[in-house]
């Protein structure tokens, strides 16, 4: 499948995503979809009715309350619902993608780490499936202050493709950085097959912010309309990995993943 046709591919998918659903079918499409997919339609903040199609249904807020924040302020929340993919540290450039794959960390960030030396750095890919909650949250309190967009490819992000085939530096993606007290933090949206769309609070599509913007930790920063990945990058000596975090683990927006650095704390 070449670049050019999952281009086209993703554009239909969303065309038909888009597509408005007479009111008396859409609890029944999206209870549907919540079945084949493992999604937990009772979360979704609207009535099911109150969603005019596929794709609003998709990036559906959840009710207040549902996911709770991990306030501690030497802790690292995840900015998202998911399952990890790869922890670890960027070691002669790189990052790894699965095992045996790696990539360059400097290529991922498409210029947004100017200034930053990124050997050392600590990583956490998380990978969000249909299923989950595709808004994306700010893992710490900190100022938005450049989105990078970058055009690539669509390939898949499914763990089965992510272990055969380079897809993380070389996909379409948006690269936020913040600044925080402690520190810059990256955070890449990776686009993937079927995921044209990303888009970031207060930012048009192809901008920069006008000014850095405060953002609460577990704020709402971002959202992908359809299912994909984000990785998390913070400098060396920044914080550490949360014990026990293990590929496969599942993981729910506001838990814990992370320690900050003892002085750095919020």
């Amino acid at each position: 499948m070449g670049s050019g046709f999952r281009l086209t591919l993703s554009h239909l998918v969303g065309w038909l995503a888009d597509r408005r659903v007479p009111g008396p079918l859409r609890a029944l499409l999206y209870r549907t979809y919540a079945r084949c997919t493992g999604a937990d339609a009772s979360e979704a903040q609207l009535p099911l009715h109150g969603y005019t199609s596929l794709s609003a249904f998709f990036v559906r807020r959840l009710k207040p309350g549902t996911r709770a924040i991990d306030e501690r302020a030497d802790r690292l929340v995840s900015p998202c619902d998911g399952t990890v993919q790869a922890t670890g540290t960027v070691e002669a450039g790189t990052l790894l993608q699965a095992k045996g794959r790696d990539y360059s960390a400097a290529e991922l960030l498409a210029g947004a780490d100017d200034g930053v030396d990124l050997e050392g750095a600590t990583a956490w890919t998380i990978y969000l499936g249909p299923k989950d909650y595709h808004r994306v949250h700010a893992p710490l309190a900190g100022e938005l202050v450049d989105v990078r967009w970058v055009p690539g490819d669509r390939r898949s992000v499914a763990p089965k493709v992510v272990a055969r085939k380079p897809v993380f530096a070389i996909n379409e993606r948006a690269v936020l950085r913040l600044e925080t007290p402690r520190g810059p933090c990256f955070l890449v949206m990776v686009g993937a097959l079927n995921v044209g769309r990303i888009r970031v609070v207060g930012v048009l599509p192809g901008s920069a912010p006008e000014r850095p913007t405060p953002f609460a930790k577990g704020a709402e920063l971002a959202r992908f309309e359809m299912g994909s990945t984000v990785v998390l990058v913070l400098p060396r000596g920044l914080a550490t990995h949360r014990d026990g975090l293990e590929p496969e683990t599942v993981l729910r927006l506001g838990e814990e993943i992370g320690i900050l650095a003892e002085g750095l704390s919020e």
